[in-house]
């Protein structure tokens, strides 16, 4: 599949039981109706990225990087963020991390994008980031994804 675009989503949410707090805050990301293929973060020249919620047939097979966090503790707060870096060729990495807010989680993903260009010698032109976060009340369930898709 040639990727074109990639769609940067975040979700959260309450469930019953973890899983189904993650589950709902797939669905509150736009991508809980389709199988997540989990792939590790490198982002092709010449792909788009944009935020929003990509239309998605239900049941696809979609590449995604993805962060989640589920926590069944009232009170706690838990966030999950993405940062993309792209470089003047369109060639880009993205990281995920988790913290207890969102800009936490975005700061320690901006920093993992900045080492990951150093590592490789790269020039960053641009950084995008998302991220969600949510205050438990019984079980709760947060997400960032960056999807593949055309």
């Amino acid at each position: 599949m040639e990727v074109r675009k990639l769609y940067l989503v975040a979700g959260k949410a309450e469930g019953g039981t973890p899983l189904n707090a993650f589950d709902n805050a797939l669905l509150d990301a736009g991508i809980g109706d389709v199988n997540l293929v989990k792939v590790s973060s490198i982002i092709p020249p010449g792909a788009e990225v944009v935020v929003g919620k990509p239309n998605l047939p239900k049941g696809a097979l979609v590449p995604c990087v993805y962060a989640e966090r589920t926590s069944d503790k009232p009170g706690e707060r838990i966030a999950v963020a993405l940062a993309v870096g792209i470089a003047e060729d369109g060639f880009g990495v993205v990281m995920e991390s988790e913290g207890e807010t969102a800009e936490e989680a975005a700061a320690k993903a901006v920093e993992m994008v900045k080492e990951a260009f150093s590592v490789r010698g790269l020039t960053l032109k641009r950084i995008l980031q998302i991220a969600s976060e949510h205050q438990v009340i019984r079980c709760g369930g947060v997400v960032a994804a960056c999807v593949y898709w055309r």
